[in-house]
């Protein structure tokens, strides 16, 4: 058993701890996101982190309004998931000398994260119906649309050019 889970005694405590979790994330994801604007060199993918990144301030700001909801406070716990995600996308897209090749190993990294927040924001929808929270469960589904929206983005970025200019 994790750290954490003498804390958690319900699925409402579950919910609440999750939520803190994408909490992190998201902000996290926000202060990450202009070093991966600036080594974007494709004005397409640039153009879709930077539009992104206001996205993900609109996700924390409803994260912010489901707390309220929900009568929690707002607050972020550590996940170590998405710091080894963005320190692997760090580390990934710093190696890379050739830009084009950059601009495919940001796409891949941009989607490792898209898909942490899917399964998240998934849970946490479903979870917040289970809980009678359907005011909250509207709000993370936003949340969750958007991301899938980002994920399937990238990957049509990925294959109308991204990859093949980067072979």
């Amino acid at each position: 058993m994790g750290l954490f889970s003498k804390d958690i005694k319900t699925m409402d405590d579950l919910f609440v701890h999750t939520l803190q979790d994408i909490y992190y994330a998201e902000k996290q994801i926000h202060k990450s996101l202009p070093k991966m604007i600036e080594k974007a060199t494709d004005p397409q993918l640039k153009q879709g982190l930077e539009a992104h990144r206001g996205e993900t301030q609109g996700h924390i700001e409803r994260l912010e309004q489901v707390f309220r909801q929900h009568g929690a406070e707002v607050k972020a716990v550590n996940c170590p998931a998405i710091d080894g995600i963005l320190e692997e996308a760090d580390d990934l897209v710093g190696e890379v000398e050739d830009k084009q090749v950059t601009d495919a190993a940001i796409i891949a990294a941009a989607q490792a994260v898209e898909h942490y927040e899917i399964t998240r924001y998934g849970t946490l929808a479903a979870w917040a119906k289970q809980l009678g929270r359907e005011d909250c469960a509207a709000l993370l589904q936003q949340n969750l649309d958007e991301e899938f929206a980002a994920d399937s983005k990238l990957t049509k970025l990925a294959e109308s050019g991204v990859n093949r200019k980067a072979a």
